[in-house]
């Protein structure tokens, strides 16, 4: 996969994202991504990726990426980023979080890029 590929993945998730549209976040999965809570603990659809999501949404945050890594085997790929959230906790209170992220996406038939499996977490130390 090419590298500007990543980025603009990336971008349409982070314009999504700091625009609160949970609608624009969803179109970027498909139908029943995978979104990975923890170790062992998954939860797979729409549906669930809308409760995952608007936890995320609710910090009323700002998020960035900088790509690590994007590789591609045909239709397939795996793309890692560093990723910075800030936003308000449910106190009121700012925060800012980072971490390292692997997602593996699926070409769709129009070209596009969606995500069939994110993991937040998936590439810490």
């Amino acid at each position: 996969m090419d590298q500007s590929i990543a980025e603009r993945v990336y971008a349409d998730f982070a314009k999504a994202f700091n625009a609160g549209d949970m609608q624009g976040l969803l179109d970027l999965y498909e139908p029943d991504a995978v979104f990975v809570r923890g170790p062992g603990d998954h939860v797979a659809g729409h549906d669930a990726l809308r409760v995952e999501l608007q936890g995320f949404l609710d910090t009323k945050g700002e998020i960035s990426f900088k790509v690590r890594h994007a590789v591609q085997h045909g239709d397939i790929a795996l793309l890692s980023n560093v990723y910075t959230l800030t936003g308000t906790d449910p106190e009121g209170k700012p925060f800012t979080m980072s971490g390292k992220t692997s997602e593996v996406l699926r070409r769709q038939a129009d070209g596009r890029w969606l995500f069939i499996i994110d993991h937040p977490s998936g590439a810490e130390d």
